[in-house]
């Protein structure tokens, strides 16, 4: 199993910890979205159930594509791990459309396995991704009543993009570990090696709206984004006073073909600015904030209230174009 780039010394903390012969029952794994937490939750409940099992392993989180492990779990049929996620809304047939949350039944669900010994060896790993997602109150305090009594041989592996937002309770019978945003660099490395077609211009668009995170920037991948920043820049930099391109980039987002590319929009528009505003000082750095924060609201406004896409772009172009000023 392929491990995320980046954050070597929280793969190195868990390691040591597994090789130490005192591995802690429950980790939180806390990092922000998209940066390798659940792959690596992923890649260690293999690793831990595999040496579980007495194979001949080599140093560090390696398991052969043929171990009867890694073949188990990727089958989705190995009796000492289970993973719990968001699952899709009944009937829904694209398995797109996710439940909000994670609820009770699924936690409780995990009891006959626990009513049990190991099956492969002594030990069983289940990963909740997000525990974030926990319905509250009841899925919530159902895991912290395993937490509090956990079944022998278990490891929980949590992951979590908010771990501020989850029961105290649930966190202090965790070992947390960190997981920071990715540089440039290692981002450009996990674009170039998942998107081997994308060109120069739009791996440095994607790295641009990833803020640290690959999960991220690969939401945005075939959007064309290095097209969108060329616009915004234009508008930007040169003003707009026929109203002209503002006018082109309207009508080209409000395609229903390009509803996908308008919504990256909305999320890139505020940040462009937000790019533009250090290099600012006085007057124009004035005008700067006051345009980002209107850049933001009218974003958050146009999402909640559905509004027409192409005079949000008409406008929220029109907030662009006063950086010319």
């Amino acid at each position: 199993m392929t491990m995320p780039i980046g954050n070597d010394a929280a793969h190195s903390a868990f390691a040591a910890a597994m090789r130490s012969g005192a591995l802690h029952h429950a980790w939180l794994f806390a990092g922000p979205e998209g940066i390798g937490k659940a792959s690596f939750a992923r890649a260690a409940a293999v690793r831990l159930l595999a040496e579980g099992a007495g194979a001949d392993l080599p140093p560090g989180f390696d398991v052969p594509e043929n171990d009867r492990t890694r073949t188990l779990i990727a089958a989705g049929s190995h009796p000492d791990y289970r993973e719990l996620t968001r699952q899709p809304k009944e009937g829904d047939k694209t398995g797109l459309d996710l439940a909000r949350s994670i609820p009770i039944a699924q936690v409780r669900a995990l009891g006959p396995m626990f009513a049990t010994r190991p099956s492969m060896s002594d030990r069983r790993v289940v990963i909740i991704d997000a525990v974030d997602d926990l319905e509250r109150p009841g899925a919530s305090n159902a895991l912290l009543k395993n937490l509090e009594e956990p079944p022998q041989g278990t490891i929980f592996l949590l992951v979590s993009h908010a771990p501020g937002r989850l029961l105290p309770t649930i966190r202090s019978r965790c070992r947390t570990l960190r997981f920071d945003p990715l540089n440039d660099d290692a981002i450009a490395t996990v674009l170039r090696e998942a998107l081997p077609k994308a060109d120069d211009a739009e791996i440095a668009a994607l790295i641009r709206v990833a803020q640290g995170s690959p999960g991220r920037a690969m939401g945005f991948a075939g959007l064309d984004l290095a097209q969108l920043d060329q616009a915004l820049t234009a508008i930007a930099h040169d003003g707009d006073p026929s109203n002209a391109r503002r006018g082109k980039l309207a009508k080209a987002l409000a395609l229903k073909a390009a509803q996908s590319r308008y919504e990256a929009f909305l999320d890139r528009a505020p940040a462009f600015i937000a790019a533009e505003a250090p290099a600012r000082q006085g007057e124009r750095l004035r005008i700067a904030l006051e345009s980002y924060d209107a850049a933001r609201a009218l974003s958050a406004t146009a999402r909640a209230l559905t509004l027409d896409a192409q005079a949000t772009v008409y406008e929220m172009a029109g907030i662009v174009a006063r950086l010319a000023a």
